[in-house]
């Protein structure tokens, strides 16, 4: 399937090495196409390992397995298949990784289970074992590649390679972070996104890591949408190489900490917009601030449901300003809200006030608003404290013509 470019896409970061990391990329051949679709990344010993994954019940065995492989805080390699999420395959799928995790084993001499494996693409087709083991003898010998070249390779309906980066200092030292991610379609993450990494030198207790990257999740990753689906493969993982040398993070007392934690989040929200900005026949990408929320986690709900209508996606897609969709979204949310303190805006103009339309309500600086690729959607509900913010894209035709004949 040849995608046209998504008119939202930003060009390719600058991306630094991370030492301790080297990428690869091979060709499994996992669906008719000519490109690279199996990405290997080979981690110095003593790499951090955190992760977040899907609450999708129909997850795939690599889901199963990696939430089981976080617990144990280490990792020496990552293996990615791009056109087969390996999903509800049974215990076909569960031996094609295993047979990817013992050839990258014998190969590291490391513990099977030192090895994650992550796979995205059509559900229910058993992983080939075959093509497997041939990716993944090819990509072992494969020449490093760049960042670039490894995110396009973890890509299914993805239009533009995805990557961003960020440092911190930790006393003297400077640690980078290196981020890649891959998601265009069947994204509403209920803890990540799709298939995303983020890579780091820095040296972090992998506890911490995990209370790090599970803290940037519920504020980036959770707080995106293009179609309301969860998929069955979500997974974010976090891999820390400890090859800065810096004196050791175990806890936000730590000096340098906060730093770290805001790097990461950075990287984190820059992916999870990256995504939103390549949702599936996205031509407009769109914030909904809530404010005046019972609370943050209130908040959050009330913006998805905004973010998540097909109505107000649609009236988005054709600039109408139709402000009374995003009313009725507030209200099917199931969170605390009354009609008589609700307010909404466009780009800054508010349409209505405490359950009224504004008296002097001009509608041109709102059409013009949304005549463009970046709109805003305000919410207060008027009732409490907490906020939140949540990113998604318009509803096109698009999105059907992608989707409609995606295996066939």
């Amino acid at each position: 399937m040849d995608l046209a470019r998504s008119p939202l896409a930003l060009p390719f970061p600058d991306m630094p090495p991370v030492d301790g990391v080297t990428l690869r990329v091979a060709r499994a051949d996992y669906k008719d196409w000519d490109r690279a679709d199996l990405t290997y990344a080979e981690l110095a010993e003593g790499t951090a390992l955190a992760g977040v994954f899907t609450r999708n019940v129909c997850c795939s065995t690599e889901v199963e397995m990696g939430r089981e492989q976080v617990k144990l805080g280490q990792a020496r390699a990552l293996i990615v298949n791009a056109g087969n999420s390996n999903a509800f395959t049974g215990y076909r799928g569960r031996e094609a990784v295993e047979q990817i995790m013992a050839q990258v084993a014998h190969h590291l001499d490391c513990a099977p289970s030192d090895v994650l494996v992550s796979s995205t693409g059509v559900i229910g087709v058993p992983l080939p074992k075959d093509k497997a083991q041939h990716g993944v003898a090819a990509v072992l010998e494969a020449t490093p590649c760049s960042w670039e070249e490894a995110t396009h390779a973890i890509g299914t309906t993805d239009t533009f390679a995805k990557g961003a980066t960020a440092s911190a200092m930790i006393g003297d030292t400077r640690v980078v972070l290196n981020g890649i991610i891959k998601g265009s379609g069947m994204i509403a993450p209920d803890m990540a996104t799709m298939l995303g990494y983020i890579f780091t030198d820095a040296a972090v207790e992998p506890q911490f890591f995990q209370q790090c990257l599970s803290a940037a999740n519920e504020r980036t990753y959770s707080c995106i949408t293009v179609d309301s689906d969860t998929s069955t493969s979500d997974t974010v993982l976090g891999f820390a190489t400890g090859k800065a040398d810096n004196a050791i993070l175990s806890s936000f007392e730590d000096a340098g900490a906060d730093a770290f934690m805001a790097a990461l989040e950075d990287v984190c929200r820059q992916l999870a917009h990256l995504v939103v900005r390549d949702g599936e026949g996205a031509t407009k990408f769109i914030t909904v601030s809530v404010t005046g929320a019972k609370s943050d986690e209130s908040a959050r709900r009330v913006g998805l449901a905004v973010a998540n209508s097909p109505l107000v996606k649609t009236a988005i897609a054709g600039a109408d300003a139709n402000w009374g969709r995003v009313v009725m979204a507030v209200g099917k949310a199931g969170e605390p809200a009354d009609r008589d303190t609700l307010s909404i805006g466009f780009g800054g103009t508010c349409a209505a006030r405490n359950g009224l339309p504004v008296a002097d309500y001009d509608e041109t600086p709102v059409a013009q608003h949304l005549q463009g690729d970046e709109i805003d959607i305000s919410v207060d509900l008027g009732i409490g404290d907490g906020r939140a913010t949540v990113w998604t894209c318009d509803l096109t035709h698009g999105y059907i013509d992608i989707n409609a004949d995606y295996r066939t």
